[in-house]
């Protein structure tokens, strides 16, 4: 079971001077419990692509099916497909309306009829995953920085348990630590609860780091699509798609031309820093 897109086209402005494609004939499928990370230069399409996961954008041709069932099967009952597919836009936390980051967190399940242990046990498991400390629930969101808010918007959604967990850009903005905290609780959310995970992202070493799959974009279409191996093997295909590899793969490039490794299939500045030390070439 999966969420899947058969021949799914977006156009905006039909019948319009400023008719755009936004996605053209997209056929892709989620599998269950992995992450696809999602790249692409600005304009491929990838936030058009998430708005359709969830139902919040309908397409203007094509199917999307959740776990075998067309999402726009039944149209008045879209809502329940948000509770399973969840969506954290990017800079979700423009989003916060709460007057405090507890109530926040518990939008979501109220809006599920949940009963009040329930959800409280709910906001306290995605604060957790997120990193929010127990004596800041009851503080106002807009009391915090930019990085904690972005914790609580995630939570929110992680708190309704959504089967597919869909972020636009949840690191974007943020310090290397903020990043860091932010990507090890989704990752956290996905190993808890056996979830699957959409990472949309412009940062090809988080894309390297924490997908299993990724689907590379470009001009509203599949260009690539594959294993972290398959796609940043091909280093001329990524840049005919304006796409550059991560930085430590190109360094493992520049050394297996010039004979001090065997490997440039390197992916993570950890591993890249474990080969390193194992050659001597590194030993800071």
């Amino acid at each position: 079971m999966s969420l899947k897109l058969e021949n799914v086209s977006v156009v905006y402005g039909e019948g319009t001077p400023f008719r755009k494609i936004a996605l053209d004939n997209i056929n892709i499928e989620f599998p269950k419990g992995k992450i696809t990370g999602i790249i692409g230069h600005t304009g491929s399409g990838k936030s058009t692509l998430a708005q359709l996961l969830n139902g919040l954008n309908k397409p203007t041709s094509g199917n999307i099916y959740l776990d075998g069932t067309d999402i726009w099967e039944k149209p008045k009952e879209i809502s329940k497909i948000r509770f399973k597919v969840g969506l954290a836009f990017q800079y979700p936390e423009y989003q916060l309306f709460e007057e405090t980051v507890g109530k926040d967190i518990a939008f979501g399940p109220k809006n599920m009829g949940l009963d009040e242990n329930e959800i409280a046990l709910r906001v306290a498991e995605a604060a957790k995953l997120c990193g929010i400390p127990e004596d800041s629930l009851n503080r106002s969101p807009f009391e915090l920085s930019g990085g904690q808010k972005r914790r609580v918007a995630i939570a929110g959604v992680m708190a309704m348990r959504p089967e597919y967990l869909v972020l636009d850009e949840p690191a974007a903005g943020l310090d290397p630590v903020g990043k860091t905290d932010i990507l090890n609780g989704i990752i956290n959310y996905k190993n808890e609860t056996d979830g699957t995970v959409v990472l949309i992202s412009h940062s090809m070493e988080d894309v390297a780091k924490y997908s299993d799959m990724i689907l590379v974009l470009k001009e509203g279409k599949v260009f690539a699509h594959g294993s972290v191996e398959k796609i940043f093997s091909d280093i001329d295909s990524l840049a005919n798609s304006s796409l550059d590899l991560p930085q430590i793969t190109r360094l493992f490039h520049e050394l297996k031309k010039r004979g001090l490794s065997e490997r440039d299939d390197v992916y993570t500045v950890k591993f890249g820093e474990k080969l390193l030390r194992e050659k001597g070439i590194f030993n800071a």
